[in-house]
């Protein structure tokens, strides 16, 4: 059972945190049978939250956060931002694209 200073997002039946390993399985089992076209588990599911919430227009600096990192190195890690995104990116904030002199 839970102490009242344990947090746990997952519980099992029986109100006991999952066992990472037994959550991950789960999960990659569940990501192989809806075919997303790539074999992951709970790591998957947190880049891809990471990556959205950062091409969704969110402070990199706050996903840091959200994930836990000391470094931002790590975080761009996680946040593998599309092509269109920085093209996008650049087209808004460029001198040369935007018109504006340095």
């Amino acid at each position: 059972m839970l102490h009242a200073q344990e947090r746990a997002l997952f519980l099992t039946s029986y109100g006991e945190p999952f066992n990472p390993d037994v959550l991950s399985r789960m999960v990659s089992k569940w990501l192989k049978q809806a075919d997303v076209g790539r074999p992951g588990s709970c790591h998957l599911l947190r880049s891809t939250c990471a990556t959205h919430m950062l091409e969704g227009g969110a402070d990199i600096r706050f996903i840091q956060q959200l994930l836990g990192h000391e470094k931002l190195e790590t975080t761009a890690i996680y946040t593998q931002v599309s092509i269109e995104q920085l093209k996008a990116v650049h087209g808004k904030t460029h001198p040369a694209e935007t018109g504006k002199k340095s």
